[in-house]
C-alpha cells in the first residue's frame, strides 16, 4: 500500500487538535487515488440493522429462500460493535468507530476514547446548550480523509442530518445532542465549521433537521438567531426542500443541501412524496453529483428509520425500511457499475451500527413473503404440518416476531389477550415484548452485526473484526 503523506499529516494534525483548529488539507488536486485503490467509496449504514431483523426483511419481502441486496455481496464479515463504555453500543459510538477507527463512549461524536461529555442544559425553549469535554479532542474522520485528497464527499439519511450517525461523518462533538451545533460544523467559515474538512466542506448533504438550521423566532431549534441555510447560499451552495427540488438538481459540482423535514423524515410507506424523497431517490442524486469528481468520491448513506422503528416495536415498519434500504443499495450498485464496469476502482461496503431486540418465535410453518393476502413473518405461529394457530402456555396466541424489551408487554396471564393475522400485521401494531419499557424505548441488542462488500479490495473484509478495524480496511482499501 503506499502512504498517502497529506492524509498522514493531517490524521497527525488532527490528534493534536486540527480539527477544531485549522484545515486538513489543500482541497482539490491533492493526490488522486492510484491503480488497485478504491477511488470512489460507498458506505452504507442500516441502524440498528441487526441479523435478525435482516432475516425477517428477507422472509417479508421475498420468501425464506428469496434474498436482499445485501445477501448478493460477494465478501462478508460480522461486526462488533461494542462501544468503549457500555457492551450495547449506542449509534453515536459505533458510527464514530467506523468513521474514526477509534472506540468511543457511548453518546460522543468522533472524539479521543477518553472523551466524556457533560450533559448539557437546556435554555427556556428546551434548546441544548453547549456541553463541555472531560480530557477530550477530536480524532480525524474518513470525511477529513478524503477530503485532503480532493475527493468529493456528502452524507445521505433519512433522519435528521445531525442526528448520531450522520453527524459522525463530518462533526466531532461531547455529546450527540448538541444538535444545534452539529449543525454549524457543515457550515465553511462560520462559527463552529469543522476545519477539518477543508476551505469548502462536504459537498452534499440531504436528509432531515432543517429545525436545527433554523433560528427559534422562525420555528427552529437555533437560539443564536443564525440562519444556516441563508449562510451556506451565501457560500454559492444550493438548497432543495422537497422532491421535485431533489430531481431538478443537476449534477453540477457546486455544493448542495436538501432538508426535506424539519425533523426525521417518515417512514418510506407514510411519507408525502412530493416532500419527502425516497432514501434510493438521495442516493441516486448524490452519486450523480458526487461521481462528477475526477478525484473520486466518498459517501455515507443511512438508513436510519430502521432504528426508529425498531426502537418502537414497529416490526412491520422496521422491516419496510430495510427494503428500502436495500433497494438505495441495489441502485448504488447499479448506477456504478454503469460509471465504473466491474467495480474496478469503486469498493461498497454495507453493514449496521448495532442490533437491536427483535425476535424471531418458532416454530412456524415457512410463511413465504408477505402480501396483502399473506401477512407471512408478521402473522401468528402456527403449527406443522397443520397450519393451526400455536397457544402458548396461558392458551392464547401469539406472533413470530417478537422483542425483548419494548412497550407492549402483557400484564400476568395472557389468557384474554385477541390476537390475529389481521392485528399482527397492521401498518403501526407494536409487537409484544419480554421486558417493559416506556413507548418507543425499546434497546438496542449487543449481538455482532453483518457487513458485506463489493468492488475494489472488498475481499479484505472477512471473519469477524471490530467496528474500528472496519475504519482501518476502508483506508488500506483506497490508499488514504
Amino acid at each position: 500500500m503506499r502512504i498517502n503523506t497529506l492524509a498522514a499529516a493531517c490524521t497527525l494534525a488532527a490528534l493534536a487538535g486540527c480539527a477544531s483548529t485549522g484545515p486538513a488539507s489543500t482541497g482539490p488536486g491533492s493526490r488522486p487515488a492510484v491503480a488497485g485503490q478504491a477511488k470512489n467509496i460507498i458506505f452504507f449504514l442500516g441502524d440498528g440493522m441487526g441479523v435478525n431483523t435482516l432475516t425477517a426483511a428477507r422472509i417479508y419481502h421475498a420468501g425464506e429462500d428469496g434474498a436482499l441486496t445485501i445477501d448478493t455481496l460477494p465478501e462478508s464479515a460480522f461486526v462488533k460493535t461494542f462501544s468503549n463504555d457500555a457492551q450495547v453500543t449506542d449509534s453515536a459510538a459505533s458510527m464514530s468507530a467506523y468513521m474514526t477507527g477509534v472506540k468511543q463512549n457511548n453518546g460522543v461524536i468522533s472524539m479521543s476514547t477518553e472523551t466524556r461529555a457533560i450533559s448539557p442544559a437546556a435554555d427556556a425553549n428546551g434548546n441544548r446548550l453547549v456541553s463541555r469535554c472531560e480530557n477530550g479532542k477530536p480524532v480525524p474522520t474518513l470525511a477529513e480523509l478524503v477530503k485532503a485528497r480532493g475527493m468529493a464527499a456528502g452524507v445521505v439519511t433519512n433522519t435528521n442530518v445531525t442526528d448520531a450517525t450522520p453527524a459522525a461523518t463530518y462533526a466531532h462533538a461531547c455529546t450527540r445532542r448538541l444538535e444545534t451545533d452539529i449543525a454549524a460544523a457543515l457550515v465553511p467559515g462560520g462559527a463552529g465549521y469543522n476545519k477539518a474538512l477543508g476551505a469548502n466542506g462536504l459537498d452534499l448533504v440531504f436528509g432531515g433537521g432543517a429545525q436545527f438550521f433554523t433560528p427559534v423566532a422562525q420555528g427552529g431549534k437555533r437560539a443564536d438567531g443564525r440562519k444556516l441555510l441563508d449562510e451556506l447560499q451565501a457560500k454559492g451552495w444550493r438548497v432543495a426542500s422537497d422532491s421535485a427540488q431533489l430531481a431538478a438538481l443537476s449534477p453540477a459540482p457546486q455544493p448542495v443541501i436538501g432538508l426535506f423535514g424539519q425533523g426525521h423524515l417518515a417512514f418510506e410507506a407514510a411519507r408525502d412524496p412530493q416532500k419527502q424523497p425516497l432514501l434510493s431517490e438521495m442516493t441516486g442524486k448524490a452519486i450523480d453529483i458526487l461521481s462528477r469528481n475526477p478525484n473520486g468520491f466518498f459517501l455515507v448513506v443511512e438508513g436510519g428509520l430502521i432504528d426508529h422503528a425498531l426502537h418502537a416495536t414497529q416490526a412491520k415498519r422496521a422491516l419496510q425500511e430495510t427494503v428500502s434500504y436495500n433497494a438505495a443499495l441495489k441502485l448504488a450498485i447499479d448506477k456504478m457499475q454503469a460509471i465504473d464496469p466491474g467495480l474496478k476502482n469503486t469498493l461498497i461496503v454495507a453493514t449496521a451500527d448495532h442490533d437491536h431486540t427483535l425476535l424471531i418465535n418458532g416454530y412456524s410453518p415457512r410463511t413465504g413473503k408477505t402480501t396483502p393476502a399473506n401477512p407471512g413473518i408478521l402473522g401468528l405461529v402456527r403449527s406443522i404440518p397443520d397450519g393451526k394457530v400455536r397457544f402458548d402456555k396461558d392458551g392464547a396466541p401469539f406472533t413470530i416476531l417478537g422483542f425483548g424489551t419494548g412497550e407492549h408487554r402483557v400484564q400476568g396471564s395472557r389468557k384474554d389477550v385477541k390476537l390475529t393475522d389481521e392485528i399482527a400485521a397492521g401498518d403501526d401494531y407494536h409487537q409484544e415484548a419480554v421486558v417493559r419499557t416506556r413507548a418507543g424505548a425499546e434497546t438496542h441488542g449487543g449481538a455482532d452485526v453483518y457487513l458485506g462488500a463489493i468492488g475494489a479490495n472488498a475481499e479484505l473484509f472477512r471473519g469477524t473484526i471490530d467496528n474500528t478495524r472496519v475504519f482501518s480496511l476502508i483506508k488500506t482499501a483506497a490508499g488514504l
